[in-house]
């Protein structure tokens, strides 16, 4: 996997900062600063102290040797941001010639041990320590003895780099926790967009279910009226008065799917209850009075014992059969044939001949049907559709009715 600039680094100001591989480095904070200026304060403490013990037993020229190796030492530890392995290679190096340097090599060496993994900085720490047993003999210390030397200078090295490693782990554990954080609210924001659009989807499908059948009604009598203005009164006010009841009845279901979208609390008075397989007649009923022959034939003796969200689901499916009927095959019989019994399911099928002339093409068509098809995997059934055998158009579903 590849590794941000944040991984690489781990400084603070990247933690604090904007995370993404195309994440530009950002400047140092006042936090960095502040670090860099202590770091760089500290190791001239500790460079004085050294260059005050070597003057004890080195002559004038070494010491102003070892001040401005020091001094310089101390300076370069303003770019061990920037290249971090180099200078304290460079560091290690000089410390075990130049004892005032040896407070800026631990610096260098714990900066090091803070933004790389430890096989990149084991050469490192191997040099750091072979210089500081090469100090203890090229440039020996009456004071202290070399075994002494050798094990303080050791220590010291060891310590800080294990200071630095557990930085960087630590940091490293911000960071992970940092980008679990971003994934999980991404995934939160696309479930909750996935949700929304499954939602659109659910009402969309259930508005076309509804509102097809109503408005299909109103097309063909508003037809009716159009082409047979010389009708007699009574068929005109019939058909008027299914236009009338069509138009109450799609505008009454409308405000049922709008009462959906109301927040909790509000009030949605005026929901009627939901179709069930109960209602099925009604509806065949209905399609009858608006001069559709539909012949019902079922098997099902007690339409309450199917569950309702089966029976709303063959509800739906009928109505749709219906309403396409009446739109590719008008005038034509319609068939609407329902089996099954608990334990083996329930199979619906609406059928018609093809028409006897021209239809004229109706936008939209189709989209019921695909409504329909995923209505029915999610009851967990399927259906089928297409042109009969016989001639004509067949829509066949099967649904589970458990036992």
């Amino acid at each position: 996997m590849t590794r941000t600039d944040r991984q690489r680094w781990l400084l603070p100001s990247h933690l604090a900062g904007p995370g993404g591989p195309g994440a530009a480095r950002p400047r140092r904070t006042v936090r960095d600063w502040v670090v860099d200026t202590t770091v760089f304060l500290l190791a001239a403490f500790f460079g004085l102290l050294a260059a005050e013990t070597s003057a004890r037993y080195n002559g004038d020229l070494v010491n102003v040797l070892d001040q401005i190796g020091g001094a310089l030492a101390c300076c370069a530890l303003w770019l061990r941001r920037r290249w971090p392995t180099g200078l304290a290679a460079v560091l290690a190096v000089a410390g075990a010639l130049v004892p005032a340097a040896a407070g800026a090599m631990l610096a260098a060496l714990f900066s090091v041990a803070v933004r790389r993994p430890f096989r990149d900085i084991a050469w490192i720490l191997a040099l750091a320590l072979a210089g500081a047993v090469a100090t203890v003999f090229v440039r020996p210390d009456p004071d202290t003895g070399a075994a002494l030397g050798i094990v303080l200078g050791v220590s010291l090295t060891l310590m800080v780099t294990a200071w630095g490693m557990l930085v960087r782990a630590r940091r490293q554990l911000v960071e992970a926790l940092r980008e679990r954080a971003d994934r999980a609210e991404a995934e939160a924001e696309l479930r909750a967009a996935q949700a929304q659009r499954l939602a659109r989807e659910a009402i969309a499908r259930e508005m076309h279910d509804v509102l097809a059948h109503r408005l299909t009604l109103l097309s063909v009598h508003a037809g009716a009226l159009e082409f047979r203005p010389d009708a007699p009164p009574e068929q005109i006010a019939r058909a008027a008065g299914v236009i009338r009841d069509s138009a109450h009845d799609a505008l009454q279901d409308l405000r049922e799917i709008i009462g959906v979208l109301r927040a909790p609390g509000e009030d949605g008075g005026g929901d009627r209850p939901q179709p069930t397989l109960a209602t099925l007649g009604a509806l065949v009923d209905e399609s009858r009075e608006a001069g559709t022959e539909v012949v019902l034939d079922t098997t099902v003796d007690d339409p309450g014992s199917v569950p309702a969200a089966t029976g709303r689901t063959v509800y739906r499916i009928a109505q749709e059969g219906l309403t396409n009927a009446r739109k590719h095959a008008p005038g034509a019989p319609v068939t609407v044939v329902l089996r099954g019994r608990p334990g083996e399911g329930l199979t619906v099928e609406v059928r018609n001949p093809a028409p006897d002339g021209p239809v004229p093409h109706v936008p939209g068509s189709g989209q019921g049907l695909i409504g329909l098809s995923e209505r029915a995997a999610l009851a967990g059934g399927r259906l089928d559709h297409g042109p009969a055998p016989g001639g004509g158009f067949a829509l066949v579903a099967w649904l589970p009715w458990p036992s």
